[in-house]
């Protein structure tokens, strides 16, 4: 004990006890946040995390190594059933656990091995199909979507947009920290030009009101409102498309008004597939994917098309090229080029020479494999 502890014991001065460490999932919580992971790629962590604890009889995870965390990921593969890439993000939520928060970077977790991913390819609308599609949409539902399909745009990317992302001088969009914390632009259709203007002046109708009601400034990533104090109340800050009401922040507890809920938008697609008689399953990536693939078919180049979207490998960009002319749709198949040598036919009507190498197989016209058949 030192001179000053015995001079406050004696004074009736008690020092505080030290603060207890945060719980696990607090600090994975605080790291991931420092780490500028999305609140989406955190509440999922905190999940996987959350259901690994439980999983284990709530074992602390520096008890547990590479048996327990294959068990875990081989538990969600055959008793899950989940998608390989469902059980890739488990994968992750851990190993940013052992890494990121317990400061364990052990052998064995270089050696779990990740689920492979089947190639897939995308669901593409034709371009009629869009327009039967939109067709059913009204409001900011279709003017979301029109902006989907326009530009290429992830979903988020759009919600997200803020008033001075859209260039109209220009005719771009620029979108701010996308997949990959980058930046890019992209086209601004000609047809959403007018629209777009009528959607900003309600934004800045909604934004006069909330600053009138003592409130007004949105969510700006990487503590730029301490850099900038008057930047969350300027208009260019607000987003696009606002949410119709404000909400609590669930990261700072401050009542703000957020962007479009996304979920308002799947379920108006999902009502418009339906009412279009659309027989694809479609989600607001599909229109992303329909603007790759028609850019490629009206002939731009594919390094233009993979800067749009924002993808880091062109590979990525060429799986579009299943719908030109060198893939499935531009095929002629072995039964149509038989059908131009020899001329149109009706259906049930074929041709002699055909008909007697069955005839002479089987010896009658009245055999099964004739029958229903008109002979010309």
């Amino acid at each position: 004990m030192g001179y000053r502890d015995e001079s406050d014991r004696m004074r009736g001065r008690v020092s505080p006890p030290p603060a207890p460490p945060p719980r696990l999932l607090d600090a994975v919580t605080e790291r991931l946040r420092v780490k500028h992971y999305s609140l989406r790629t955190e509440r999922a962590y905190l999940g996987w995390i959350r259901r690994f604890i439980v999983a284990n009889d709530k074992r602390h995870p520096r008890e547990l190594g590479v048996v327990e965390v294959e068990r875990f990921l081989t538990s969600l593969a055959v008793k899950g059933d989940v998608t390989p890439s469902t059980q890739n993000q488990a994968l992750s939520a851990l190993l940013f656990l052992y890494r990121e928060v317990l400061g364990i970077d052990l052998p064995w977790m270089e050696n779990v091995v990740r689920a492979k991913r089947p190639r897939k390819l995308p669901t593409v609308l034709s371009r009629s199909e869009v327009q039967r599609l939109l067709a059913h949409l009204d409001g900011r539902n279709w003017l979301l979507a029109s902006v989907l399909y326009g530009t290429g745009l992830r979903l988020m990317e759009c919600l997200r947009l803020r008033v001075k992302d859209i260039d109209f001088a220009r005719n771009e969009i620029m979108v701010r920290d996308g997949k990959g914390a980058k930046d890019r632009r992209t086209v601004l259709p000609q047809a959403l030009v007018e629209p777009l203007h009528r959607e900003i002046e309600r934004a800045r109708l909604l934004h006069e009101e909330d600053l009138l009601a003592g409130y007004g400034a949105v969510w700006l990533p990487h503590a730029l409102s301490r850099k900038y104090p008057n930047a969350p109340r300027e208009f260019g800050w607000q987003y696009v498309f606002p949410a119709a009401t404000r909400s609590v922040d669930p990261r700072d507890g401050i009542e703000r008004r957020h962007h479009h809920d996304d979920g308002m938008l799947s379920r108006a697609l999902k009502r418009a597939r339906l009412h279009a008689g659309i027989e694809k399953p479609l989600s607001a990536h599909t229109l992303r994917h329909s603007f790759a693939t028609h850019m490629i078919e009206a002939g731009y180049d594919i390094r233009t098309v993979q800067e749009l979207l924002g993808h880091e490998d062109v590979a990525t960009t060429q799986v579009y090229t299943h719908v030109l002319n060198r893939g499935a749709g531009g095929v002629l198949s072995p039964l149509d080029r038989c059908s131009e040598e020899r001329g149109d036919y009706a259906p049930g009507v074929l041709d002699m020479a055909w008909v007697s190498v069955v005839l002479a197989s089987t010896g009658s016209r009245n055999s099964p494999h004739t029958a229903g058949l008109t002979f010309a």
